[in-house]
């Protein structure tokens, strides 16, 4: 399943990058729909064939009747094909999707669960009807043919277009699309409830448009035009050529995503007041600042905003980005997920859950890995908790059948007996490989961090009989948390220095320099990556020694990341905002701005991290 399944639909302008672009770059920019079509169309002659492809939830329709309009402004008679019509059979595709999707809800309650499709688009596609369009294709007369729909620009029809256009929609609008009634499933002809349609495409559709639009856009001539659709009114149209040079421009910098904000029952409301969030939300549970599948980048165009996803950034400039050793080790994804869970003020706790493990994700996920996770405490209010592993004490199997009574006869469990907590208090790191039970305790804001697992396997053990906003009990995954559980992972294992458990660990110097420290908060064999905290009050100098770093500002007011060998790439961060240092900066100061002494929690791969079995 997707981690933004209902995301609030807010557009967070503040991010906005402003890497340096060339005026011959930025001049190829065309800003506005009818102008994008008219681009276009003046490309045209007789027997001009252009394909339109495009991310889950472009526009086509609406793309296609503009610029059909502006081709007959220009005298050519037009036709348009679906590319909707090479599927093969909704039974056919039926059988290939829904069979890897869980239908057990002994299990999976809420029907969240299945396999990830890897067939690509070619697995889903008719050879017959394929090999009908490539010869109709291939007999193009006079007329201006238009090809449109998911998947028209696979590679073996890719040659036979003229002009090959791409368009691109944010995740988050990508959803909101598909709830706002504007999406079908691929080769569907028509919709199915909106939470099948979410599950179908996070299992199938999401996954082979995405890996589609790597290909598109790693290399020259499989794209000649890049359009930013998530504003149909507004779309932007770059040369690849172009946009090929703005995002690598963009990789030179130190750069922060735009977040994406979504309410929870547990919600608080520390980030709504910190962010300015919009009064009608009722909270902001979750702020996805970077989940790297979810979120998307702001880029200032000579004054002009582009946004572009995320993935389509850092899958294409990978090697600058992530370094080499990076993108070989996790196939092209970015490693990290970052983002805050606040529970300040809030009604009550984060249920009480566990993450599946390597084996069992690939086995029943078709996923590619682990799900490791980390709390870092940075704001905190009174008597706030952060629960890790069981209790020395604990009866284990009573908790199983206590936990399976809350849900089945609606009982109430007292799961202080069970879970042991750590009294919070900011700067409190804590490790959770998989199969940690946990949970985030009402009154505090904790940065999330978290292994590569593109979707969300969270197995709510306990929820404390809580309604969801729709009124219904919540899900609990009972079966699903037993069989993920780590049982050793009690109190005094996890506190044992000589333990590979050992997941509550003090803070311990690392580097320092001249006026700062380096301590490293939290490291495990387990966990690829290593949690540090810088200390200084001027300035602190480090080096990505080719390796990217993120970087979050969890004390003070602001702080200027710069590059030493060019100062003019750099980004200035406020409290609590999430930055990513490209792995080619190599050697970079962070300057205080403010008053106040600076905290910053960085985080990097740590070493031997190739070695690490995912």
């Amino acid at each position: 399943m997707s981690f933004m399944y209902n995301p609030f639909p807010f557009d967070d302008q503040t991010p906005v990058n402003r890497p340096a672009i060339g005026k011959g770059t930025s001049k190829q920019l065309v800003k506005g729909s009818v102008k994008v079509a008219a681009y276009l169309a003046a490309k045209a002659h007789e027997g001009s064939i252009f394909a339109v492809d495009g991310y889950v939830g472009a526009d086509f329709e609406r793309t296609v009747n503009l610029l059909e309009a502006q081709l007959h402004v220009r005298g050519f008679k037009t036709r348009r094909i679906n590319f909707r019509d090479c599927y093969k059979s909704e039974g056919e595709l039926w059988e290939i999707v829904d069979k890897n999707l869980s239908w057990d809800r002994s299990e999976d309650p809420t029907l969240l669960f299945g396999k990830v499709y890897k067939g690509g688009f070619e697995g889903l596609l008719d050879n017959e009807k394929k090999q009908a369009l490539a010869n109709e294709l291939g007999k193009q007369g006079k007329e201006v043919l238009i090809v449109f729909g998911q998947g028209c620009l696979i590679p073996e029809l890719r040659n036979l277009y003229e002009y090959k256009i791409y368009l691109d929609v944010t995740p988050k609008e990508s959803i909101l699309r598909i709830r706002r009634g504007q999406y079908i499933n691929l080769g569907m002809s028509s919709p199915l409830t909106t939470p099948l349609i979410i599950r179908r495409c996070y299992y199938c559709d999401f996954e082979v448009a995405v890996h589609l639009r790597k290909e598109l856009l790693s290399s020259e001539g499989n794209v000649d035009f890049y359009v930013e659709n998530d504003y149909p009114n507004d779309m932007k149209l770059l040369p690849y050529e172009a946009f090929s040079e703005i995002t690598a421009s963009l990789a030179d910098y130190p750069f922060r995503c735009k977040p994406v904000y979504l309410e929870g029952v547990w919600g608080g409301t520390y980030m709504k007041k910190l962010r300015k969030l919009p009064d009608q939300m009722r909270n902001a549970a979750w702020v996805f600042d970077l989940i790297p599948m979810e979120v998307s980048i702001l880029v200032d165009v000579d004054g002009t905003v582009l946004e572009i996803p995320f993935s389509t950034f850092f899958m294409k400039e990978g090697a600058k980005v992530l370094g080499e050793s990076v993108v070989e080790k996790f196939n092209g994804y970015f490693p990290i997920r970052f983002n805050w869970d606040d529970s300040y003020h809030s009604t009550g706790n984060m249920s009480i859950q566990c993450h599946s493990g390597s084996v069992y994700n690939k086995e029943h996920y078709n996923e590619f890995g682990r799900q490791d996770e980390s709390y870092y405490v940075v704001i905190t209010g009174h008597d706030a908790k952060t629960f890790i592993g069981f209790r020395d004490d604990a009866d284990i199997p009573q908790f199983f059948k206590d936990i399976e009574a809350a849900d089945t006869e609606h009982k109430s469990v007292d799961y202080m007996k069970y879970v042991s907590y750590e009294e919070s208090r900011p700067g409190l790191q804590v490790m959770l490989p998989a199969g940690t039970i946990h949970s985030s305790g009402r009154n505090q804001v904790i940065l999330e961090i978290g292994s590569l697992t593109i979707g969300s396997y969270t197995y709510k053990m306990y929820d404390y009989l809580r309604l969801d906003f729709d009124g219904k009990q919540r899900p609990i995954h009972t079966k699903l948390g037993e069989l993920n559980v780590n049982q050793e992972r009690r109190t005094s294992i996890i506190h044992d220095p000589e333990s590979k458990d050992y997941i509550v660990q003090k803070p311990r110097l690392a580097d320092e320099g001249e006026g700062w420290k380096e301590y490293i908060v939290g490291e495990n064999p387990q966990l690829y990556f290593s949690l540090r905290r810088l200390e200084f009050e001027k300035s602190c100098s480090q080096d990505t020694k080719g390796i990217f770093h993120v970087l979050t500002l969890v004390d003070g007011e602001h702080i200027r990341i710069r590059s030493v060998a060019h100062p003019e790439r750099s980004y200035e961060a406020r409290f609590m905002d999430i930055v990513v240092v490209p792995a080619d900066t190599g050697a970079y100061v962070i300057e205080n701005l403010g008053a106040e002494p600076i905290c910053v929690h960085k985080t990097l791969l740590r070493d031997g991290f190739q070695d690490v079995v995912l």
